[in-house]
């Protein structure tokens, strides 16, 4: 079976978010079969609620569908490095492998920041591949917020 990046439907869900004036992160939900079960953008403003990153959105979308609180050998496709609150939910949601596009040096919780998987409290360390798509990634982001500080 070989390798299929499900980053080009995150990065629409990212756009999405943006349209929608949201920071334009997106997240897919793989199952171990290969099929989409959740994708979803950032509504942090749209439901004004600091917990909608377009992570935790499709984390409970994909549990939700599953009947289950965890989502073992589910892959987890985001377009930027997931935060420490993202994080250990996705930990917590016993994702397999994450894959991610753009660092985060200012909220990461991967690599930057906290590296909240080296921590001997974190139960359970998905597999974590960076950089998928990352240029795509970075311009997204890049991008929106060049249009909002011209505004």
């Amino acid at each position: 079976m070989s390798f299929r990046s499900h980053m080009d439907i995150a990065l629409r869900e990212g756009r999405a978010a943006a349209a929608r004036g949201e920071v334009p992160v997106g997240a897919v939900i793989v199952a171990p079969s290969g099929a989409i079960v959740a994708a979803a953008g950032n509504r942090t403003r749209e439901l004004n609620d600091p917990t909608a990153h377009a992570e935790i959105l499709a984390l409970r979308a994909a549990c939700a569908a599953a009947g289950s609180e965890r989502l073992p050998g589910h892959a987890l496709y985001v377009t930027l490095e997931p935060c420490p609150m993202c994080a250990a939910a996705i930990s917590f949601a016993r994702i397999a492998r994450l894959y991610y596009g753009a660092s985060d040096p200012k909220s990461g919780g991967i690599a930057q920041g906290p590296r909240s998987y080296s921590h001997p409290q974190c139960h359970h360390v998905p597999e974590v591949y960076d950089g998928i798509d990352a240029a795509p990634s970075e311009a997204l982001l890049r991008d929106f917020f060049r249009e909002r500080r011209q505004c």
